[in-house]
């Protein structure tokens, strides 16, 4: 169980650096710029999440690893940046896949800390979606949190199937089954142009 939770992490720390790295360079960011929005981008939404815990020192700055895969996930942006001409399509990819993973890691952390399911459910949506929120502010971006596309709404329907399928399921089968909602959901509401909004207009990808 512990590799599964340790793999979802270190995945989840490489996507959203990606996605935080793809912003730098579409804002044509030097280096360095590029290095600052794939770590915050990694660590923001964990960060306040062991905060809010009273999980200090928090995850990121005990091990050195994350550091290392964020380094990584940069120096995979510029090698592949060929590849990734296409970058708000890009970027969509990898935060859905950073919001899918760390929203269920971020819950379940929760939960280790006896609180209620509904905070550790709120608790899950920070964790996903945070890192994000900061990346979207330093990129002079209006934040996807605040637009009318679906996105931390898949995080809240993600937490709460966890919360409903793990007691049948299982940990393991429980967490995958509800990152690959949270996936689907926001795949499928930027591509079907859902959205919770009363505005007119499709969902950007």
């Amino acid at each position: 169980m512990d590799i599964f939770i340790f793999t979802i992490d270190y995945v989840g720390t490489f996507v959203f650096a990606i996605s935080g790295a793809l912003a730098g360079m579409k804002r044509q960011f030097d280096v360095f710029g590029v290095f600052i929005l794939g770590l915050v981008t990694a660590t923001g939404g964990g960060t306040l999440r062991d905060l809010l815990l009273g999980s200090t020192p928090v995850g990121w700055m005990q091990h050195l690893v994350y550091l290392y895969l964020i380094i990584g996930a940069v120096a995979f942006t510029y090698l592949f940046r060929q590849h990734l001409r296409r970058v708000r399509r890009s970027m969509f990819l990898f935060d859905t896949i950073g919001i899918a993973l760390y929203t269920i890691l971020g819950l379940q952390k929760a939960l280790t800390y006896g609180l209620s399911p509904v905070i550790c459910v709120l608790l899950g949506v920070v964790s996903a979606t945070f890192g994000g929120v900061i990346r979207d502010v330093l990129s002079n971006e209006v934040p996807l949190i605040f637009r009318k596309e679906i996105y931390a709404s898949a995080c809240l329907v993600g937490g709460v199937l966890f919360l409903l399928t793990e007691p049948w399921l299982g940990e393991v089968v429980g967490m995958a089954l509800s990152i690959l909602t949270v996936f689907l959901i926001r795949l499928f509401a930027v591509r079907r142009h859902w959205s919770l909004s009363f505005g007119n207009g499709p969902a950007q990808v």
